[in-house]
């Protein structure tokens, strides 16, 4: 049960995000569907909140001197991402949570549609589908496809 809580919080941390939850849970030997929907959940849970709060947040940090720069980074990182969102809105928005590349993700996709101002309600549903075609594409990697990420023992 403990895999299972480790893999469910580390798909919740961006950067690792539901990518590193899988393979975590694969090594770990958590059955196939329940590291799935584990790490699928782990990973969607903050996506609401970043898409209701993240431009608050970011504006309330701006205002201090030491996070001032990674406000920007931030920015800056969602801008230089969201050139293909841009030009396709939502099908973008999916296919840039969907394909599991590194800076890709659910809280980047977030991140650029909270800046980008697309509503909520078209904006969860793509990144929730494409955490589920990320969850799908990193399953068959990690549990179909032995010693990609890891050695069998």
């Amino acid at each position: 049960m403990i895999d299972e809580i480790v893999a469910f919080f580390m798909s919740m941390l961006p950067v690792i995000e539901l990518r590193g939850g899988v393979i975590y849970a694969a090594a770990r030997g958590v059955p196939f569907i329940v590291a799935f929907i584990v790490c699928f959940l782990g990973n969607i849970l903050p996506v609401p909140f970043i898409l209701l709060f993240i431009r608050r947040i970011l504006k309330f940090l701006e205002r201090f001197k030491y996070t001032k720069k990674l406000v920007k980074k931030i920015e800056n990182h969602a801008h230089a991402k969201s050139a293909s969102i841009q030009k396709y809105q939502v099908l973008g928005l999916f296919l840039f949570v969907a394909i599991p590349l590194p800076g890709t993700g659910a809280w980047t996709g977030a991140i650029i549609a909270a800046l980008m101002d697309l509503q909520i309600k078209k904006s969860f549903p793509a990144i929730a589908l494409g955490v589920l075609g990320a969850g799908i594409i990193m399953s068959v990697l990690s549990f179909l496809i032995p010693g990609l990420f890891f050695s069998a023992v």
